[in-house]
């Protein structure tokens, strides 16, 4: 998978255990935005930004992430979507099926 320079996460995510992977392929790919929306979001962004920042000894492991949550999962996914796009010159990753393990 090569992302784009900014990539949408819809909370919760089918399967957690590949959310290591994915922070280390964008941080590879020099994403710069992982913008978050759904339940628990914040969660999720908690868990991402404790990824990116590792032990601390490696500080040019910056990614920039986001949280969107509204009382309309849709509302909140447009808004990450509009961030991401801003970030990506309109370039925008789906990564559900990836991290599901489909693909």
């Amino acid at each position: 998978m090569t992302p784009a320079r900014a990539i949408v996460l819809q909370s919760p995510v089918p399967n957690s255990d590949r959310i290591q992977a994915l922070v280390d392929i964008c941080l590879l790919d020099d994403v710069a935005l992982i913008a978050i929306s759904g339940r628990d979001a914040f969660k999720l962004e908690a868990e991402v930004d404790w990824l990116i920042i590792g032990d601390g000894t490696t500080p040019e492991r910056i990614i920039c992430t986001s949280t969107h949550t509204d009382d309309d999962d849709q509302d909140a996914l447009g808004d990450a979507l509009c961030l991401a796009r801003s970030f990506s010159g309109g370039m925008v990753t789906s990564i559900a099926s990836w991290l599901s393990g489909t693909r």
